[in-house]
Order: C-alpha cells, then sequence, then structure tokens
C-alpha cells in the first residue's frame, strides 16, 4: 500500500478526566516509576491514574506485577471511574493540540490516532529492540481495558504548515490544563473547527514519516492486539479502532534528548590504574576539579574512586559518518570501553551495567560509585534528535538506552478506546 492508501493519523474519541478531576488523574507513564515508587504515589493520590496503570499496588507486596488479578483489578479501576464521571467520552472524534512546559522550555504537539499499518510498513519508524516481556504486559493491558491509555511520543521533521495550526488552535481556553510530575505543566486543546481539523489531517497525512521516540513497547503491543484481533475476525479496515495507537507527535526541533549515562558495578577484574592505562591507548585521558559533562561528541566523564575525568577519543578513531549508528556515543562507548575492557558484552541483559537518565544529575552517578554500588560511572553526550531519525530511516537500531527524553507525556489525560 502506498503513503496515500494508508492514513497516517486519524481523529479519535479520546477518554479524558472531566476538567475538575484532572489534577488528581494525571500520573507519570506507568514505565518511570518502581512499584513502590507507584504504591506510594497511589496512596496519596486516590485518583492517579497509576491506580489504573500500576494496579499491582493494590495488592499485597511481593505479588507478581504481571499476575491475571493485577489486570483484572486494573479494568475494574478503569471501568468504575468511568461509570463515576471521573474519566469522561468525547462524543465525536477530534484532534488535540498537546502541550508541555518544563521550566523555560516549551515543546507543542498534536495527539492523534495513528495508523497500525503504518507502523508495520515503516512509515512510523523506531529505533529500538523491545523486549518481550515488556510487550507482553502491554498486550495484557490492552486487552483488559479495551484501551490504550499510554501514548506513544513521536516526533516529525518541523513543519511551519503544522506550527502554524497548532498555534491558532492554543490561542483559546484549554480542555485541560495541569500540572504533572516533575513540575511540568500539560495543557491539552480539543480542535473542534471543522476547517482546522481537516487542514491538520491533510499536513499529518503529508508527512513523510513519524519517529518513535518513547513508547516502543506500547506502539508494539498496539500492533500485536491488532494483529490478534484480526486473527479472530475482527475487522482489518485502517478505520477500525484496534488498527491505530494513541500518539502524541512534537516537531523534532522542540524536543529535547539528555543523556543516559552507565554505571558498571565492578571493573571486570581490573585495578582503577589498569583500567586507565587501558584507556589511554585510544583516548586522552585526562583528571579534572569539576564533574565532567561532556560537551561534544566522542567525549565522555568517567567518575573512577572520587575521580572525575574526561575522556575524548583520539582523532583517528573517530567514525565516519556513513554509519549512523557506529557514530552514536553509547556505540563509542559500548565498543571501545564497555565490551572490551569491562566485560559488558550485552547491556540489555548484563545485570552488572545500570542505566542512568541524565534528568537525574551528575551528582546521581557519583553516589552510585560512592556508596559502592558501582565501581565506575561514565556521562555521556546527549544523542541528538538527528542522529535519532538517521537511525530510523536507516531502519536500523541503536544501542539500547540510548536516549532519555523530557518533559514526558503524562499518562491519564488522554487515552484511546477500542470499540
Amino acid at each position: 500500500m502506498t503513503h496515500a492508501e494508508i492514513p497516517l493519523a486519524a481523529p479519535f474519541r479520546a477518554l479524558r478526566p472531566a476538567a475538575e478531576h484532572a489534577a488528581g488523574v494525571v500520573a507519570p507513564p506507568y514505565d518511570v516509576v518502581s512499584t513502590d515508587e507507584a504504591r506510594e504515589i497511589g496512596s496519596a493520590r486516590p485518583r492517579s491514574f497509576l491506580h489504573g496503570s500500576r494496579a499491582e499496588i493494590h495488592l499485597p507486596p511481593g505479588t507478581d506485577p504481571h499476575s491475571p488479578a493485577v489486570y483484572a483489578h486494573a479494568a475494574d479501576t478503569f471501568e468504575r471511574w468511568q461509570r463515576s464521571g471521573i474519566l469522561l467520552r468525547e462524543e465525536a472524534p477530534s484532534f488535540y493540540v498537546y502541550r508541555m512546559t518544563m521550566g523555560r522550555h516549551t515543546q507543542t504537539g498534536v495527539a492523534f490516532a495513528a495508523s497500525v499499518a503504518a507502523y508495520e510498513t515503516h512509515r512510523i519508524r523506531r529505533h529500538e529492540l523491545t523486549r518481550p516481556d515488556k510487550e507482553n504486559d502491554r498486550v495484557r493491558h490492552i486487552e483488559a481495558l479495551n484501551a490504550q491509555t499510554g501514548p506513544v511520543l513521536c516526533a516529525y521533521r518541523a513543519s511551519d504548515a503544522l506550527a502554524a495550526l497548532l498555534a491558532a488552535a492554543a490561542r483559546t481556553q484549554p480542555l485541560l490544563d495541569v500540572e504533572g510530575p516533575n513540575g511540568v505543566r500539560h495543557a491539552v486543546w480539543r480542535i473542534a473547527d471543522r476547517a482546522t481539523a481537516a487542514s491538520l489531517e491533510r499536513e499529518l497525512n503529508a508527512l513523510p514519516a513519524l519517529y518513535i521516540a518513547d513508547g516502543h513497547h506500547r506502539s508494539a503491543a498496539a500492533a500485536r492486539v491488532a494483529a490478534e484481533r484480526r486473527g479472530r475476525g475482527g475487522s482489518a479496515s485502517p478505520d477500525a479502532s484496534h488498527e491505530r495507537f494513541l500518539t502524541v507527535a512534537f516537531p523534532h526541533d522542540e524536543m529535547r534528548i539528555f543523556d543516559y549515562n552507565r554505571v558498571v558495578r565492578d571493573l571486570g577484574g581490573r585495578d582503577a590504574s589498569a583500567l586507565l592505562a587501558a584507556l589511554r591507548e585510544e583516548f586522552e585521558v585526562g583528571p579534572t576539579l569539576k564533574p565532567v559533562r561532556p560537551g561534544r561528541p566522542a567525549e565522555f566523564g568517567m567518575y573512577l574512586q572520587g575521580v572525575w575525568h574526561r575522556l575524548r577519543l583520539k582523532k583517528a578513531l573517530l567514525p565516519g559518518a556513513d554509519d549512523p549508528v557506529a557514530a552514536l556515543d553509547v556505540s563509542l562507548l559500548q565498543e571501545r570501553v564497555l565490551g572490551p575492557l569491562l566485560g559488558i558484552g550485552d547491556p540489555r541483559t548484563d545485570p552488572r551495567i545500570d542505566f542512568v537518565g541524565g534528568v537525574r544529575g551528575l551528582d546521581e552517578l557519583e553516589r552510585r560509585v560512592d556508596r559502592g554500588e558501582a565501581a565506575v560511572a561514565f556521562a555521556l553526550h546527549p544523542t541528538k534528535m538527528e542522529q535519532l531519525m538517521a537511525v530510523a530511516d536507516a531502519n536500523r537500531l541503536m544501542p539500547p538506552k540510548s536516549t532519555w527524553f523530557e518533559p514526558k507525556l503524562a499518562d491519564g489525560l488522554l487515552s484511546h478506546v477500542l470499540d
């Protein structure tokens, strides 16, 4: 099928909180909090969406979060909120402007139902592998609730036409306007004007591609649910609700990627002196008095035995521009340091490595090492949106934990019901 035959984006009948309940419902994404963190938030906020997205918090400690009882409790909570009017279903399909403000940073995008067929044919492009257990969890959650409750965060190449349409639609009073986790302001406008909605749909469907930024497991799970429903005799029409998935897309030049740093539990049998000597074979290495936040590609900060070091890959070893994956800093660190020097073969499965989002700051890296939780920490230069799109365009995959996006979309403000 051609792009013209596969509508990339469509309006949808959103399930959303009543305005007076939105501040209590808004919640962090289900996958950025632990069970203990979710339980603590949920105990203080009885209408937090975590009661539906992380329903294990209502069951005894130690309960398997993937047990049937968890999904059943999530479904009961979801249905009860709808009966009581905490969550309302819109009468007509609509597009929604979605704006996030974090400090001085603002980004304005659009919420819609994205095409599963476009995902399956690489027009909605991914850049990460998924884990089967996390996919299975989201499949079971969608089936239990008959809804997608966590939006996929996507990017599109910035468009003046889309920017003008979204700016005009956001000049009115927002439908929802709440402060979510980490002080992020989330504002949502329903686009009710038919002419504006038609223009927006036309511009969205003219986009050559969308790029998944955050939500690879959600999108993969939505595609699996669609395939399973087709197999059970469900409609294969692109207009069927299960043939679409909840998405919020922003222009690529408004999105922010933070560094995604690494900590390693031990030095792989080396001592600190031997590690530094091995690093000097390929890097310019120098200790510093201050924490190292890398200011350019192929530069790394390393915290070892209470001392920060700046690592710069020697010019002769810099990769060419023809391989978008090899040029990533996460690839350089893995191929030059983590694998050969520290013995981290597969960072997706090796228990000796952990990942720390840059939003936590370099202090968190120091804390992990100083407390003995890790022997060494590495600070990376953030991946750029242009790099992400180049990898996705080439139908390649990034190493795990290559990007950390902030601000993050909230759960609970918009859900997509599968009719």
